[in-house]
């Protein structure tokens, strides 16, 4: 196996461990932990910094998986909170990770573009999981207005935390050497003068 894909395993595998645990520390307030977002974090760095495959599969694994262990989010029921955000994660994870990976430049600019697209990506992602289980009598209350509070209204504070952080630890990497920053165009190094 190549250095890289055991280095990226380990993130992930990391990640996902992150992604267990840092909703304890926000849990304990089930409003507070809604906001926060906590799952969120550790998906988007994992795309960001392993890839956009690993990302997609850290976010799809997660919050089954930690509804297994711990039994929150809900999977099924009373709402079937989790089984939405495997599919919203995913989202988070892939484009985060697609969009940053084929920026022209590895940036700031560049992450809070991936960032922000995959955000958008990923409630829309949410809205059209939660609206699907609707005919299935799975969600019977959800509709327009419980999307756009879900999604957008109850979670800024979470979309503060994750514009902040997650850029903050990602100049650190790069400052640290643990994560570059990509400042010119592989094409134009690999161009002939």
């Amino acid at each position: 196996m190549k250095t890289d894909t055991i280095k990226n395993m380990i993130l992930a595998a990391m990640f996902m461990a992150i992604g267990l645990l840092l909703p304890f520390f926000t849990g304990q307030i089930p409003q507070f932990g809604n906001m926060m977002l906590p799952m969120h974090i550790p998906v988007l760095l994992c795309g960001l910094i392993c890839g956009w495959k690993y990302g997609l599969i850290i976010g799809f694994i997660l919050p089954g998986f930690r509804s297994f262990l711990f039994g929150m989010p809900p999977f099924l029921a009373p709402v079937p909170i989790g089984l939405a955000m495997t599919f919203e994660l995913a989202a988070y994870g892939f484009f985060a990770g697609f969009l940053y990976q084929r920026s022209k430049w590895q940036c700031v600019v560049a992450l809070y573009r991936s960032m922000i697209t995959a955000m958008i990506a990923g409630r829309l992602v949410w809205g059209a999981a939660m609206a699907l289980l609707v005919p299935l009598g799975l969600n019977p209350g959800f509709s327009l207005s419980a999307f756009m509070s879900g999604a957008f209204t109850l979670a800024i504070p979470g979309i503060i935390v994750q514009l902040t952080l997650i850029p903050v630890v990602m100049v650190t990497l790069n400052r640290t050497g643990l994560v570059k920053f990509r400042k010119a165009q592989k094409a134009e190094a690999e161009s002939p003068k």
